[in-house]
């Protein structure tokens, strides 16, 4: 039973991981089509709809009002720093040609989370952890290194877009760590959806963007939206049932092999030999980071 149990918790892992990558290659099909505030808005809104649904259906909305003044605070902060982070993300998809790329060099929020903790946490890393934080930045490096650089673009366009992004994120993390004690996940992630949806829809104005948008970006938003903001979500947190948490996170740290593979089927490029040698580092690095957190 035990066993069976572990296999369901793998299972649901690969399942999160797999809908994970797919938010990368179907959002920069998206993009290439619309501008980032008639992206926004479409994503977000049928993110709304549904965690909504999401929330009614499991009867969890009830506990909104169990939620205390310092929690409200603390969700606001969190919607706000949403807001810059996931504009930063998805500018970055946006602008990096291969969506992989972005996808490896995320992989450096877990160093971030590492070294914010250390400072605002109090927390400790051991010697496992710093050669996984070194072999993350090393690959990190690599990555976003521009081989056709000159002193003026030595990393590739997109580079400070995805480490202010990942940065934001870790930021994030700590204050959700510290202060936020207990409060639903798919509230933290209605909440993000509502601010991000909010500021998609003011920047429309600002831009002067229409919401006619063509059939096939739609359909690459609404495939994108349910695999990310839901059911990738959703699967992660059903697979904790089964396998451990660290366990869950070295399955997921495998999403830019994924990327990889759907950036080449669906947009027939692959990233240099150096940038994969790179992302394997950050993969590696960030498996024995959490190894080392164990």
């Amino acid at each position: 039973m035990i066993k069976n149990e572990r296999l369901k918790g793998y299972a649901l892992s690969i399942l999160a991981t797999i809908a994970l990558s797919n938010v990368y290659i179907f959002s920069k099909a998206a993009l290439s089509e619309v501008h980032i505030s008639q992206f926004g808005f479409y994503w977000f809104g049928i993110a709304i709809i549904l965690n909504s649904a999401y929330i009614i259906s499991r009867k969890k909305h009830k506990k909104i009002k169990l939620l205390t003044r310092k929690q409200h605070k603390t969700i606001i902060l969190l919607g706000l720093i949403e807001v810059v982070s996931t504009t930063l993300f998805f500018s970055s998809i946006h602008i990096v040609p291969n969506p992989a790329v972005v996808s490896f060099l995320s992989n450096i929020g877990t160093v971030f989370v590492i070294m914010l903790g250390f400072l605002f946490l109090s927390e400790r890393f051991n010697t496992l952890q710093i050669v996984g934080i070194a072999l993350t930045l090393i690959g990190a490096f690599i990555i976003s290194f521009n081989r056709n650089s000159s002193l003026n673009d030595f990393f590739v366009p997109g580079t400070w877009f995805i480490l202010g992004s990942a940065l934001l994120g870790a930021i994030a993390v700590i204050i959700a760590k510290k202060n936020i004690g207990h409060i639903e996940p798919a509230f933290l992630g209605l909440n993000r959806s509502i601010y991000l949806f909010i500021f998609s829809s003011v920047m429309l104005l600002v831009f002067d963007q229409s919401l006619e948008i063509s059939t096939h970006a739609l359909f690459n938003i609404t495939l994108g939206s349910i695999l990310g903001p839901f059911f990738a979500i959703l699967t992660s947190l059903m697979a904790l049932k089964y396998i451990e948490a660290s366990l869950t996170s070295i399955v997921m740290s495998s999403k830019s092999l994924f990327v990889l593979i759907g950036a080449y089927i669906y947009f027939d490029i692959i990233a240099f030999d150096y940038q994969i040698f790179g992302g394997i580092l950050t993969i590696i690095g960030v498996i024995i980071i959490t190894k080392g957190k164990k």
